[in-house]
């Protein structure tokens, strides 16, 4: 990108789509923030005005990919509104893992970046999208209210487990349509486990995201602070 392709005021989202192209070409670390100043056509010291380290450009490109991801999450959700309650939240899992394998290079960028400021919110944020979808389920029937607390946590860590298996090679699926039916069975084998749970003896462990842990106490959380559930990010919760 050269120096005349970004107007006056626009050269922070210059950086962040320069660095998007750079994590493409060679993964999260291997590019520095002199290489994406270069690409856009200013010096380093221009681009340490808008971000003082190369990390706090990866963290900012995360928040921008995970808010990206949230749009498109809930625009699946909402495409299939009208059909069974079971199908937005299906269709939520599949939209996760496509969009990981379409992209498997940034996907790893959004879970590797911990947050430098979890009071600056991500909105949509792939977690709040995933939890109104839950609620709908619950406010249908379709899920008992006591199987509700942390089940974000359960269906995340299949839709992203079995993205992370795909995109690591692990497991291998033939197209498209293979990965939109193996995203549906597990979707509808965590549902239909979740919908049948009976309360156990004693109560199950409660997971925290950084995310999560912003919404609960926004003006308790520190700055920098994340977890390892997340490695700073909920859903992309997925």
């Amino acid at each position: 990108m050269s120096k005349e392709r970004y107007h006056h005021g626009e050269l922070r989202a210059a950086l962040l789509d320069a660095a998007e192209a750079l994590v493409r070409e060679r993964g999260v670390d291997g590019w520095s923030l002199r290489e994406a100043s270069a690409r856009v056509g200013v010096s380093p010291s221009a681009a340490y005005h808008h971000f003082d380290a190369r990390d706090a450009l990866v963290r900012s490109l995360s928040d921008r990919v995970i808010a990206r991801l949230g749009e498109r999450l809930r625009r699946a959700a909402h495409r299939a509104s009208g059909e069974h309650p079971h199908r937005r939240l299906i269709a939520y899992g599949r939209s996760y893992v496509r969009w990981a394998l379409e992209d498997p290079a940034v996907a790893r960028l959004a879970f590797a970046a911990g947050r430098a400021d979890l009071r600056t919110p991500i909105a949509p944020h792939p977690h709040d999208v995933l939890a109104a979808e839950l609620d709908r389920l619950v406010d249908t029937g379709e899920l008992p209210s006591a199987a509700r607390p942390g089940a974000e946590f359960v269906v995340w860590a299949a839709v992203h487990g079995l993205a992370t298996l795909l995109i690591d090679g692990l497991v291998q699926l033939h197209g498209p349509r293979a990965v939109d039916r193996e995203a549906e069975r597990l979707l509808d084998a965590v549902l239909t486990g979740l919908a049948r749970e009976q309360p156990p003896a004693r109560p199950w462990p409660t997971p925290r995201s950084a995310h999560s842990q912003r919404l609960a106490a926004p003006a308790e959380t520190p700055a920098g602070g994340n977890t390892a559930s997340d490695a700073g990010h909920s859903p992309p919760s997925p």
